[in-house]
């Protein structure tokens, strides 16, 4: 059975219509002879725009080959489905739709380490290395050091958009229920039997009985382009802001 589904997929990979693109990798804009003082930069933006772009590229191709499967799977009764579900699609939906979180972080960290360094073209002397440590980087970070940078608005509206309210709501809000509480399962199967709520106001506890559905692959297909959209407006903001960077860094270099 293995085998033959998965020549099955194979078959509709060739035939399911691609959306989406890719993110390029490209090399920084600068000399390529830089004082000592801008390695970080350069060194960061090497590693984080080239992981970005695996990041982003990843969650594109799963989101095509899980398209390729819901084709497979639409006509097989439950039974079937669940050994679908069990070999080859729960592993891979499951990584996707965590994905959009993971990629809206590293944008994130990225953009508030790197207009960090940048400031130093604007501040000169008055720059100082005030970072919070890796493991503190959040949103606020990104906000505090892109906040000069023209493109940076444009970006952060775009990073607001990657797992929004809007998807949360539509998966189940899976990636932060998978992590830390029970997620609704992919394809077939219930979860979230028995459900705790307290009444906001009175504080008077109920208790609701019935469980969720699964996400089928055509809600999860239809969400993750979605978000594969927003993702490519943020990335192509993140390379706005670099070009940026790379303006005002080459301004700080003698002639």
């Amino acid at each position: 059975m293995s085998t033959y589904r998965y020549r099955q997929y194979r078959n509709a990979l060739k035939s399911t219509p691609f959306v989406g693109r890719y993110m390029p990798y490209e090399k920084d804009g600068l000399p390529d002879s830089i004082p000592f003082e801008w390695m970080a930069w350069v060194e960061m933006h090497q590693e984080f725009s080239r992981e970005i772009s695996n990041s982003i590229n990843e969650l594109t191709r799963f989101t095509h080959h899980l398209a390729a499967w819901r084709n497979v799977a639409a006509p097989l009764n439950d039974q079937q489905k669940f050994q679908l579900a069990h070999e080859f699609i729960s592993p891979l939906a499951t990584l996707a739709l965590n994905l959009p979180y993971v990629i809206r972080s590293r944008l994130i960290f990225a953009t508030a380490h790197l207009c960090h360094q940048a400031n130093k073209a604007r501040e000169g002397l008055k720059w100082t290395d005030d970072l919070p440590l890796d493991s503190e980087i959040v949103f606020a970070q990104a906000d505090q050091y892109g906040k000069p940078w023209k493109p940076y608005s444009k970006l952060k509206v775009a990073l607001e958009r990657i797992g929004d309210k809007a998807f949360q709501v539509a998966t189940g809000d899976f990636r932060n229920a998978y992590n830390h509480r029970f997620s609704p399962r992919i394809l077939v199967g219930q979860t979230q039997i028995v459900t705790r709520k307290v009444e906001k106001g009175t504080g008077k506890v109920s208790y609701g009985y019935g469980g969720i559905d699964p996400l089928s692959l055509d809600l999860i297909v239809k969400q993750l382009e979605v978000v594969c959209e927003h993702c490519y407006k943020a990335f192509d903001g993140f390379r706005k802001m670099v070009k940026e960077h790379e303006k005002a860094i080459i301004g700080t270099l003698s002639p």
